[in-house]
């Protein structure tokens, strides 16, 4: 076993060892880490990109672009009439007679269309297996005639690990089950638990007067923080495994609206059991 962080009298970490330990933490796959600018693309003119600064993690293998500055790439001039799609690409290369690595960015330029341009290919390379070239598509710079038109981002940025860490705390929290809020004339009430972003409904409703209630009557509160999410002033049915009371083939219906619990459907009743069910908040 060779040592890699530590001291041994003489020059010894390898690129591919480096390489290595940030596949370990990363994944071998290619990434924009969450630094300086995010190598975030401006068109300066329609014959220059500037791709600001930032770092990349490309199968293992770490670049940057210096802090508050930007790398310069000059786009050919479109044709008039005509639809090109340039890709703009981070390319790791290895000298084979020498060994000497590098990492750059480069426009492969597409082929002219009247209507269909395509985006050109490229090299996707394997490094850790020694390929010589291996290119990191960044973005697609699309143009019409001789004007640019879009710079498409084609890469994902790579969170922290503290990060990572917070979105699986919220991801698995789980609230326990609480009541619903501000039921004044029940006697059983729904229960919500929300255990990361979904929220999980159970429990049965009992009316205290009688069972009489006016349609869309309010029921009560969703617990704070517990609104379903998207629906807005739309309606989150909640399934009813029973319902005692009301004429005969009379429904009622329940549901969320703007973080308020409703019944509808009949003028009487005097207990509904809700089928377990579960939204997303």
């Amino acid at each position: 076993m060779d040592i890699i962080t530590g001291y041994t009298g003489s020059p010894h970490v390898t690129a591919e060892q480096d390489r290595d330990i940030n596949i370990g933490i990363f994944g071998n796959e290619s990434y924009v880490l969450q630094t300086g600018s995010q190598l975030t693309a401006e068109v300066s003119s329609n014959n220059e990109i500037k791709v600001r600064d930032g770092v990349i993690m490309h199968q293992g293998c770490a670049a940057s672009i210096k802090k508050n500055t930007y790398d310069s790439l000059t786009i050919t001039n479109g044709s008039q009439g005509m639809k090109r799609v340039d890709l703009i690409v981070a390319r790791y290369s290895r000298d084979p007679s020498t060994n000497e690595e590098s990492l750059t960015l480069k426009v492969i330029q597409g082929t002219p269309s009247e209507n269909s341009p395509t985006v050109p290919g490229y090299t996707t390379g394997d490094i850790q297996s020694g390929d010589l070239v291996a290119d990191m598509p960044l973005y697609q710079v699309i143009l019409n005639g001789l004007n640019i038109t879009e710079v498409k981002k084609l890469f994902s940025v790579q969170g922290s690990i503290a990060e990572l860490s917070s979105n699986l705390k919220t991801a698995t929290a789980d609230s326990g089950w609480k009541y619903m809020t501000n039921a004044n004339n029940l006697s059983e009430k729904l229960k919500f638990r929300k255990i990361g972003h979904v929220v999980f409904v159970s429990g049965s409703i009992r009316f205290l007067d009688g069972g009489k209630f006016a349609n869309d009557q309010a029921l009560g509160s969703v617990p704070s923080g517990m609104t379903p999410n998207g629906y807005g002033d739309f309606e989150c049915l909640i399934p009813i495994a029973m319902h005692n009371g009301g004429p005969a083939g009379t429904q009622a219906r329940i549901y969320i609206k703007n973080g308020g619990v409703y019944i509808v459907g009949t003028d009487s009743a005097s207990f509904v059991m809700i089928a377990t069910t579960a939204y997303f908040s």
